[in-house]
């Protein structure tokens, strides 16, 4: 037995069997030892490390299990490192393990193979905590301290790293305690307790005497896996459920008190109390939702340091969204009321009428709704009908909605789309994605092909990078400059990798293509060519009016 051997046995005890990994010499050890294991883990290979953290990102956040993405040190870890800032946004509990050089070596500075100055702090700054294991007899510890500060307060992800000596030691009879003198790296990390009772009074208090009632729900909503005691709440209150763009599908968007992210300036305002659950209160673009000094402000969140970043609230309650949302809801009439709010049913119809206004973008988002099953998984990019997507798309279901949070990482659609569909092997994934973006990862085109991950890409091309373009245009007097894109015959591109290619002009011949693609359940990409399209922003950041009293 060895550390390998250790550390495998420490993630199987942890509930990790899904391993997103680039091999390399600094982990030979580790991967000798998960040979030997003869598929007791699922181990996929990718064709740059990035795609391992994007994976292991869509993988947890669909099936809700942890992950882990294994990767080389120096340029392995910093290849990883945008996808780990991505789960850091998202909320997603994965581990990194990462090599190392040597341990003599480490800090030396003598050129070692991968070697970093200071490769810790590189990954402090994507992860809520991480370790160094300078002896095999820690290594259990350290991964299973590590999962569970993953999945301590705010879900988030972790990381360890193993100089490959450490890897290859035999392992010693018992395993010492990990060591972290430098302390949790985030505030995050701090226990999550159950909600105070007192709390929870107050606020079915304040909630059962309301006239408008609202509430707002976040990403964390659906991280702790709470929409079915949302939605009980919010029968029993007769309130709105405002989603945020990230909390998208915590209540099935045809129910009747659903609300696109677009209604939240418009019904904040004259709300009187208002419940936030696992949200930030943000807007697109670092706007605030508005809030006035008369209303009641009641916030649930899993991470102490959010109750009152910004907005202070009346009723601060530190606790797991999934706990507070049941206790509370029982602490409120069984019968459910009726919602005051002045005509919700119109207030909504207005509000996606106004998202419908922006077109072509509509269009192929309303295409793209008609051919994905409800269960559907959608992972909406950075490109034009991505960003529509956030307000406009209807979501039925949770975890079917993938976005990059406030990281907006172009590139993580195709990797991230890859793990989510690996995560739900039965259920169609439909990844959008520009032409600009998708070619930062094309190459694990590769991967779905090899892997037989019947992912569909739906590539937008507007040969630029139509966000910068439309700006230069626009605000600098049609100064382009760095926007412009040479690119490839995307379907030939496709079936190059073995992947079938397609090109659809127009939103009816892109629903027949995506209709027909998801049947085929094969790696697909279609190419949906495009030109300029018009100024998201003024929708995306919902300058709005106030409903009326």
């Amino acid at each position: 037995m060895t550390g390998a051997d250790a550390l495998l046995d420490a993630l199987a005890d942890g509930g990790v069997r899904a391993i997103f990994t680039v091999p390399g010499v600094q982990l030979d050890a580790l991967f000798d030892a998960l040979a030997r294991r003869d598929g007791a883990f699922r181990v996929w290979h990718t064709r740059h490390e990035q795609a391992t953290s994007y994976m292991a990102d869509g993988y947890t956040r669909v099936s809700g299990e942890p992950s882990c993405c294994l990767v080389v040190p120096g340029p392995g870890l910093l290849n990883a490192t945008a996808g780990l800032a991505t789960a850091y946004a998202r909320n997603t509990p994965i581990l990194c393990v990462a090599g190392q050089i040597p341990s003599a070596t480490i800090g030396a500075q003598l050129g070692q193979l991968h070697e970093l100055r200071d490769q810790a702090a590189a990954l402090r700054a994507v992860v809520k905590w991480s370790t160094t294991v300078m002896r095999p007899g820690e290594l259990g510890p350290a991964v299973a301290e590590a999962l569970r500060r993953m999945r301590t307060g705010r879900p988030r992800p972790v990381a360890v790293e193993v100089p490959p000596d450490v890897l290859e030691a035999a392992r010693p009879p018992t395993d010492r305690a990990a060591t972290d003198p430098a302390g949790p790296a985030d505030p995050s990390d701090a226990w999550t307790p159950d909600p105070d009772p007192d709390d929870l009074d107050r606020a079915a208090a304040l909630l059962t005497a309301a006239q408008r009632p609202l509430v707002l729900a976040g990403g964390g909503v659906l991280v702790a896996g709470a929409w079915d005691e949302l939605r009980e709440l919010a029968e029993r209150a007769g309130a709105p459920v405002v989603m945020t763009a990230d909390g998208k599908g915590a209540l099935d968007a045809r129910h009747p008190l659903a609300c696109e992210p677009t209604l939240g300036p418009r019904l904040t305002p004259t709300a009187d109390v208002i419940l936030a659950v696992g949200t930030r209160l943000g807007l697109p673009m670092g706007r605030r939702l508005p809030f006035g000094p008369d209303q009641r402000l009641v916030r649930i969140d899993a991470d102490a340091a959010e109750l009152r970043r910004e907005v202070s609230p009346e009723i601060a309650i530190h606790a797991d969204a999934r706990l507070a949302l049941a206790q509370l809801a029982e602490r409120l009439p069984r019968s459910g009321r009726t919602p005051s709010w002045p005509d919700l049913t119109r207030l909504r119809e207005d509000a996606a009428a106004t998202v419908l206004a922006l077109r072509p973008q509509a269009h192929y988002g309303e295409a793209i709704r008609r051919a994905v099953p409800e269960d559907g998984i959608v992972v909406a990019g950075m490109t034009q009908i991505g960003y529509w997507c956030r307000l406009g798309f209807p979501v039925w279901r949770p975890r079917t909605f993938l976005t990059p949070g406030y990281q907006g990482t172009l590139g993580f659609e195709l990797p991230t789309g890859l793990g989510a569909q690996l995560a739900a092997p039965d259920t169609p994934v439909v990844v959008l994605a520009g032409d600009g973006g998708f070619l930062f990862n094309v190459q694990e085109l590769a991967t779905a092909v090899l892997h037989d991950i019947p992912v569909v890409a739906v590539v937008f091309n507007d040969g630029a990078y139509g966000n910068v373009r439309r700006t230069q245009m626009e605000r600098f007097d049609g100064r382009c400059i760095a926007s412009e894109l040479h690119n490839p015959d995307f379907p030939a591109l496709a079936e190059s990798f073995g992947v079938r290619g397609v090109r659809a002009v127009g939103p009816d011949a892109l629903e027949r293509a995506l209709g027909a693609a998801i049947e085929a359940r094969r790696p697909t990409v279609i190419e949906v060519p495009v030109g300029p399209m018009p100024d998201p922003w003024a929708m995306l950041t919902m300058k709005h009016e106030r409903v009326s009293r």
